[in-house]
């Protein structure tokens, strides 16, 4: 699907304004510019997003997030730029969405279930992709972007503008802006460096047939068939030894080797040194795991 394109849905608002747009019709816009129009009346709303420029309104900011979870679009094709603006901070109940500042006016009972409280839901709440596995829903938001075939087991989590090309295992964050090349594995509690905070602004990517091992981190693109070892977090100025040939070697920042195919990076376990060097075997995915989704 391509831009300009006519999305039609039903909203969900208090006395305050919009709270949540639920999308189901997509087509083809012959507008000229953005533009929305909401019938008071039914609750019906028809959004035009033409231009892809930053976001300015809740409808056009829940319609981007739809695209993605509905493999429209991939992360980092769509402008979100004022997202956290313009969406309110909401409770996400079992009597639907309600706004966090008004909790307080409530009677809290045990009748009224909170799940969260974000400006973003749980995407299952609204898209559910074809072919994944998702063990704790909670963790995955709104506008993650998961290829079929993906597993996102308890402790993953994948954040909006962010994902998997499917099939992936993912045991650890997927931060904003991270894509995830097909059959590659995450391992639990590791971390991607996303560009929402710490002023990181370049994009990380992680290449195909990857693996990331348990609490490990990276804060540089993998390219293909690339591993790091358990434990290891992997920043841009990290100082690595890379191990050209037998005897031969020399110290770089971990930047230098950013995108780069084939490379497992260790640490010494003598010396302590961050150490890098071309892979022997290539890394496979449990197929019993994914293809049964």
């Amino acid at each position: 699907m391509n831009l300009p394109i006519e999305a039609h849905g039903i909203c969900t608002h208090d006395k305050q304004g919009l709270l949540a747009v639920r999308y189901s019709k997509f087509l083809p816009s012959t507008k000229k510019t953005n533009s929305f129009h909401m019938d008071a009346n039914s609750n019906e709303i028809v959004v035009h997003l033409v231009e892809d420029e930053a976001i300015q309104d809740i409808p056009t900011a829940w319609l981007k997030l739809y695209l993605l979870s509905l493999r429209y679009f991939k992360p980092n094709k769509l402008n979100f730029d004022n997202i956290f603006s313009v969406l309110p901070n909401l409770a996400w109940t079992n009597n639907g969405p309600m706004r966090a500042e008004n909790l307080s006016d409530l009677n809290l009972n045990e009748d009224l279930k909170i799940f969260a409280l974000d400006k973003f839901p749980p995407m299952t709440d609204y898209v559910v992709p074809k072919g994944v596995r998702i063990a704790d829903a909670s963790r995955v938001r709104l506008g993650a972007y998961l290829g079929e075939g993906t597993t996102i087991m308890h402790e993953g989590f994948v954040n909006y503008n962010a994902g998997t090309e499917g099939p992936n295992m993912i045991e650890g964050r997927i931060s904003a802006g991270v894509f995830i090349g097909k059959d590659s594995d995450l391992g639990g509690g590791c971390s991607t460096m996303g560009t929402l905070s710490g002023g990181n602004k370049a994009v990380i990517s992680v290449g195909e047939r990857c693996l990331l091992g348990a609490n490990s981190g990276i804060g540089i693109s993998l390219g293909d068939d690339c591993t790091i070892e358990a434990g290891l977090y992997v920043t841009a100025g990290t100082k690595v030894t890379l191990l050209i040939k037998e005897g031969e070697e020399k110290i770089v920042k971990a930047l230098d080797l950013s995108g780069t195919s084939g490379l497992l990076y260790y640490r010494d376990s003598l010396t302590g040194k961050v150490c890098a060097k071309p892979k022997a075997s290539s890394f496979t995915l449990n197929k019993e795991l994914h293809e049964n989704n």
